[in-house]
């Protein structure tokens, strides 16, 4: 972390800022991108499409919860689950609004979700995404669809899956993970103290 990064952003922004740096060259399972390129694509498809930032911060830290566990990177191959929106949407959760940490933890229900509502979207997935998906559960039931569907953050989690399936382009040009800081540093909780939680990347 440079000392204008950290003079420039709120210590979270620089903590998420300095966890990229130290753990988003990690492979994102079996798909041809890197963590971080896949964080990303995800937030530039957002701020495309026109998402407010909170939104577009989901989107880049969707699936924080891989850089926070010390899980394989095959660990879907190995038929562990590893609940990485869970671990996500609480780390966040000290940080961040529901604006941002719902759609995070919803992300993987959203799967599920339009594995159910639209019986082509299956099709769209990639072989790594199809075995999560049997991992987390498969296809909702008509229940969980209705309860799912009353969830807040639902629908922008399900605008989130969209860019998440879409986020494994290689060589994909995006901007920069600096590019991002701005939102992320908008989208904090006003209150929340500048801390740093020892031990939450074990």
């Amino acid at each position: 972390m440079s000392e204008s990064d950290s003079q420039a952003h709120h210590p979270h922004t620089c903590e998420i800022l300095e966890l990229f740096r130290l753990r988003g060259d990690s492979q994102y399972g079996s798909e041809p991108v890197s963590q971080l390129e896949h964080a990303l694509q995800a937030a530039w498809f957002a701020e495309q499409q026109g998402a407010e930032p909170c939104l577009v911060a989901a989107a880049l830290l969707h699936d924080v919860g891989h850089l926070l566990h010390d899980l394989p990177d095959d660990a879907p191959e190995q038929g562990i689950d590893d609940r990485h929106e869970i671990l996500a949407a609480r780390w966040l959760q000290r940080r961040f609004p529901v604006e941002v940490c719902a759609p995070v933890q919803l992300h993987v229900a959203a799967k599920r979700y339009l594995c159910a509502v639209e019986p082509e979207y299956f099709n769209q997935l990639s072989p790594a995404s199809i075995l999560s998906l049997r991992l987390q559960g498969g296809a909702m039931t008509e229940q969980e669809r209705l309860a799912f569907e009353q969830l807040p953050g639902s629908a922008a989690a399900v605008r989130l899956r969209r860019w998440d399936d879409a986020a494994k382009l290689t060589g994909l040009q995006t901007p920069p993970l600096e590019h991002f800081a701005r939102q992320l540093d908008a989208c904090l909780v006003p209150s929340t103290p500048a801390r740093h939680d020892a031990g939450e990347n074990g």
